[in-house]
């Protein structure tokens, strides 16, 4: 989906979701006895349509972040801050997100955000 609408829609991610996706993606292959050099392959390859946002950038928006999603993942915060600094909703499938004021979109309807 990503590849569909690359053209017509930015999308972003933070330093951490990315650094974590390459730190546990071959963790989670390991533990399926799969091989992970696929899966690392396509995480690269975003690289080309994702953004990777450095922590200076939404490190500002760190308060409002944590106290909104404080009830669920304090963790995901980075996520929240993002969205707060470029007014923007969460593609996501992680109910931690829903509640804490920011938009969310799951995959199945995503595409009616991006104009489809």
């Amino acid at each position: 989906m990503i590849a569909r609408f690359a053209p017509t829609v930015d999308f972003f991610t933070t330093d951490r979701c990315y650094a974590d996706a390459r730190r546990y993606l071959p963790i989670l292959f390991e533990k399926r006895d799969l091989g992970s050099e696929d899966a690392m392959a396509v995480l690269e390859g975003l690289t080309g349509w994702v953004r990777i946002v450095d922590n200076s950038l939404y490190a500002s928006y760190e308060g409002e972040a944590r106290k909104r999603i404080a009830a669920r993942d304090v963790d995901d915060w980075p996520v929240v801050a993002l969205a707060l600094l470029l007014e923007c909703p969460i593609w996501t499938e992680d109910a931690d997100f829903f509640g804490t004021g920011v938009a969310t979109w799951t995959s199945n309807l995503v595409h009616l955000y991006f104009g489809e």
